[in-house]
């Protein structure tokens, strides 16, 4: 049997790394496409600007928010105007995946930089694609993993704590969704089951988020890099990356799409989705309880959502609840590589149970 796993071709990271961008850049071209999220450009374009003093050519767009295919679109013609040779995304998860996407499109290398570790996103040969309004469309498979990833954690550090507990939350699906992958031999996301080396960095993973998750919150919130940061960033990033990538996604991420079907759970952050996700999936395949146990406690304990409530749902219905359930087992969706049977009742019971199982532990603190 053949197996895969994919990698980004560079990663660098440490505090201030964000100075030795010229440098990297100028390994692929001289005419960069920088794409800035609103934050970078209020607070870190003039970091940016002096580590591509070098490269007068350089043309700045600002991302709109959302990684539509129209805001794709918007970033490929102004990249074919400028005659762009290399892009730049510096961002959010969502301003990462516009950029590589409109990269594919201009056929020019790509190199990440994110100023929060909120997602696994930016390893990834993967955009996710959603409409205009918020709402999960589509995955869109890259040729490719992105040229050089430089990850500044003196950046991160000063981001608000919620994005980094997000990216905990992310990575916290990493494992459990690799081990439901292999043991099916389910494909990951070039189409081919991934080799145990992708299984056993989706397990350091893991470890490494609980041993080290709360340190490395108490490091965000006093604005300090310290190596409890360091790893769980590596973790965050470059490890959720990879394991979700060569490892597989199963039923958390589709809980997740799910979710996003719901206005109610627009402004709350991909990770914490991802997180409900996970809960949910320790009742659908069965876990034992001292695993559900494990869970749960180090969720509250870095304040990851372990409620419908927690994530604007209080109030819903039932038939909004089967929407969800509905929308996660989608034809095509990865739920669909747990080595358990999954319908739409059975997640819809996952999500009540979990629900249930949370509120009772939050009396209980």
């Amino acid at each position: 049997m053949l197996t895969t796993a994919i990698f980004p071709g560079r990663y660098v990271q440490g505090a201030h790394a964000l100075s030795i961008l010229g440098e990297e850049a100028a390994r692929f071209g001289t005419r960069p496409l920088v794409v800035e999220d609103a934050f970078v450009v209020n607070h870190l374009h003039d970091s940016v600007t002096a580590a591509l003093a070098d490269m007068p050519a350089a043309t700045f767009e600002q991302f709109g928010g959302e990684c539509s295919q129209n805001e794709i679109d918007q970033l490929v013609e102004q990249g074919r105007k400028a005659s762009c040779d290399v892009v730049i995304g510096i961002g959010g998860g969502k301003t990462l995946d516009a950029s590589k996407a409109a990269a594919h499109a201009l056929e020019c290398p790509i190199i990440i930089i994110p100023t929060i570790a909120s997602t696994d996103a930016p390893c990834s040969a993967l955009s996710v694609i959603y409409t205009s309004e918020g709402a999960f469309e589509r995955y869109l498979i890259l040729p490719r993993n992105p040229d050089v990833v430089l990850v500044d954690t003196a950046i991160i550090a000063r981001a608000p704590v919620r994005f980094l507990v997000a990216g905990i939350g992310d990575a916290l699906s990493t494992w459990f969704e690799a081990e439901s992958c292999q043991i099916k031999r389910a494909s990951n996301m070039t189409g081919r089951p991934g080799p145990m080396s992708a299984h056993a960095l989706a397990g350091l993973c893991y470890d490494t988020i609980l041993e080290y998750g709360m340190l490395a919150k108490a490091a965000v919130e006093a604005q300090s890099v310290t190596p409890a940061l360091e790893h769980v960033v590596e973790a965050n990033t470059l490890l959720s990356g990879l394991g979700f990538e060569s490892g597989g996604l199963a039923a958390c991420h589709a809980i997740h799409n799910g979710l996003t079907v719901l206005k109610q759970t627009h402004d709350y952050w991909h990770g914490e989705k991802v997180a409900i996700g996970v809960l949910a999936a320790l009742f659908l395949t069965g876990k034992p309880t001292a695993q559900i146990d494990e869970v749960f406690t180090f969720c509250a304990s870095v304040g990851l959502p372990t409620t419908l409530a927690d994530l604007g749902l209080k109030d819903v219905t039932d038939e909004q609840l089967m929407q969800v359930a509905e929308g996660a087992c989608a034809p095509g969706e990865t739920i669909h590589n747990e080595p358990v049977e999954v319908s739409p009742e059975a997640v819809f019971w996952a999500l009540r149970t979990m629900d249930v199982e949370g509120r009772r532990r939050a009396t209980m603190a």
